[in-house]
């Protein structure tokens, strides 16, 4: 009975000791790159965050200062000309579309079924929408963040903000960055 004991004890600290052990026996290759890609993106998502700060302070910073009557260059066009800029660099392609069903150019509405999907929850009060894509074998992070109305100067230029809550989103920048 004795000699039972031992076996059962043993055995039970050998299951201890394996649990305990576990996260550090080697991962498989598999494993490796599946951690690996999985910090990559969450520095690409990171970096969006980053940029969306970057990009939502200049828009409110020109709006401030610069927007003052309706002769004034809206902020609006300021990022477009922004985005188009830095787009030119090839680190990532950010974009303006509207949320409020009455873009005042058209080519700020949603155009793909991301950018469409992206509105609605955004509409809907989200904060933030993604998609991991993979294009010519690179992996690409999609993501959205509303642009929410912040203050009366918006009402500006945009009519048909009129009547919106303060933060309700009127708009959404959409990004795209490959995963490195």
């Amino acid at each position: 009975m004795k000699n039972h004991k031992r076996i059962v004890m043993l055995m039970i600290c050998a299951a201890i000791i394996a649990v305990i052990a576990s996260p550090h026996f080697p991962a498989t290759a598999a494993d490796k790159e599946k951690k690996k890609k999985d910090r990559a993106l969450e520095r690409t998502r990171e970096t969006v965050k980053m940029l969306d700060n970057v990009y939502k302070t200049a828009v409110v910073l020109i709006t401030t200062h610069y927007v003052n009557d309706d002769d004034d260059l809206p902020a609006g066009t300021a990022a477009i000309a922004l985005f188009e800029a830095v787009g030119k660099s090839g680190t990532h392609k950010a974009r303006l579309l509207d949320a409020s069903g009455e873009p005042l150019e058209e080519k700020n509405a949603a155009k793909d079924e991301f950018e469409k999907a992206a509105v609605k929850q955004l509409k809907a009060g989200e904060s933030w929408h993604e998609e991991v894509i993979e294009r010519d074998g690179k992996r690409y992070l999609r993501a959205a963040t509303p642009i929410p109305v912040v203050m009366e100067k918006c009402v500006m230029c945009h009519d048909n903000y009129k009547g919106l809550k303060k933060n309700e989103a009127i708009g959404a920048i959409s990004y795209t960055i490959q995963i490195k």
